[in-house]
């Protein structure tokens, strides 16, 4: 379970720049733990569908072609791929959703520009993080989502960025909110990382995992019965097909 850490008004500068660096370093590790995480999964998914799913297009379509001939439908085949949708099909596509410049939404705008727009940055890393929000501003105002434009402006007004000034009690508020930050940004990849871990192809990979260290390769099992049953089904499509 993640533990927020905690601060007193009373905290000295030194004890909470010493809190900052140990919890930025755990944000690493927890960053790099989601890639890694992401990069399994990634790699899994395609050795998976390479040896795997392969053999399911082909039973699949094994399969259909049985279903036809048993309609006496040898000639109809599913078009796949056939170079674009279908006059119907885009039809039904639904249209992009309009641009919206409400009143509200203009003034939202106008505050989270007013309040991190990069030009106001004081130095490079604070100006790449202004200028991400900008792109997530300019993204919701696109769409008229005039509460992700509040939600943008109210994480800014309670970031480390957005408190001005140079004196101590500015300089510890900073290291404040900066802890905060993290402790956010922790929760927010341990639940990353808890539902990577909880899809279906993060718990295909757990049980694939979980069988190789007992000397098993669930795959290549699945492999093996996927290529008994395109063998069952290609000699039963063969004696329904006219000699």
């Amino acid at each position: 379970m993640l533990v927020r850490s905690h601060t007193r008004k009373d905290d000295d500068p030194d004890g909470l720049r010493s809190r900052v660096a140990e919890l930025e370093a755990m944000l690493g590790e927890r960053l790099a733990e989601v890639d890694r995480e992401k990069s399994g999964l990634d790699a899994f998914e395609i050795d998976y569908r390479r040896r795997v799913g392969i053999l399911h297009e082909q039973l699949d379509k094994i399969e259909l072609e049985i279903a036809e001939a048993e309609l006496g439908e040898l000639s109809k085949r599913i078009e796949s791929g056939s170079g674009g949708p279908s006059p119907s099909a885009a039809a039904a596509r639904p249209a992009p959703p309009p641009r919206f410049t409400s009143d509200a939404a203009r003034k939202l705008f106008r505050d989270v520009a007013k309040a991190i727009h990069p030009d106001l940055a004081r130095d490079e890393s604070t100006r790449d993080r202004r200028h991400t929000l900008m792109i997530d501003a300019n993204r919701a105002y696109a769409l008229g989502d005039e509460e992700q434009l509040r939600l943008i402006l109210q994480a800014w007004e309670r970031s480390p960025d957005a408190v001005q000034g140079s004196d101590p009690e500015a300089m510890r508020l900073r290291l404040v909110r900066r802890i905060a930050q993290i402790d956010d940004e922790l929760e927010m990849l341990a639940h990353d990382l808890a539902a990577l871990k909880d899809s279906p192809l993060g718990k295909l990979k757990a049980m694939v995992d979980e069988a190789a260290a007992t000397g098993k390769d669930l795959v290549r099992d699945m492999v093996g019965r996927l290529k008994r049953d395109i063998l069952v089904a290609t000699n039963r499509l063969d004696a329904l097909r006219p000699s």
